[in-house]
């Protein structure tokens, strides 16, 4: 398994399977303004060159907000998920980050697993957060 930061050159990647995970996946553009921008870092895992899953943080002041976790589905459920949360959290500790929040989807049950098992908990529910109407749950880790 092996991690690295995102370049342009993985976006038509992420994208393709942004779409396949997701019913309202972002776009490429969406993708690339985030690789643009100093406050966001992402994550990508490879298995044998092949796109494995992908991550994405956003940092603002002592906050980060995970925006984006995606497994290929033939790697779910062996450590994949986990290890670019642990990525992810690792970034947002070195840039002083003290909360991190993300939000899930209620129907994502082994997501909200992963989450639970990285430290993550529950804070409340944003009703019809979705574009389907699809409420979310948003959850919390405490890094101080």
């Amino acid at each position: 398994m092996n991690g690295r930061t995102w370049t342009f050159d993985d976006l038509d990647g992420i994208a393709a399977l942004e779409a396949e995970c997701f019913s309202d996946p972002w776009s490429r553009r969406m993708l690339a303004e985030s690789l643009l921008s100093e406050r966001f870092y992402g994550v990508l895992l490879e298995e044998e060159g092949e796109l494995a899953g992908y991550g994405g943080i956003a940092f603002a002041a002592d906050e980060a907000e995970i925006e984006l976790v995606a497994v290929r589905e033939m790697f779910r459920r062996c450590g994949r998920g986990k290890k670019i949360v642990e990525d992810l959290i690792a970034a947002a500790r070195e840039r002083g980050v003290k909360r991190v929040f993300l939000e899930v989807r209620v129907s994502n049950a082994g997501a909200q697993m992963l989450y639970l098992k990285c430290g993550f908990r529950g804070l409340y529910c944003r009703t019809r957060y979705y574009p389907d109407g699809e409420d979310a749950i948003v959850m919390t880790r405490e890094l101080g």
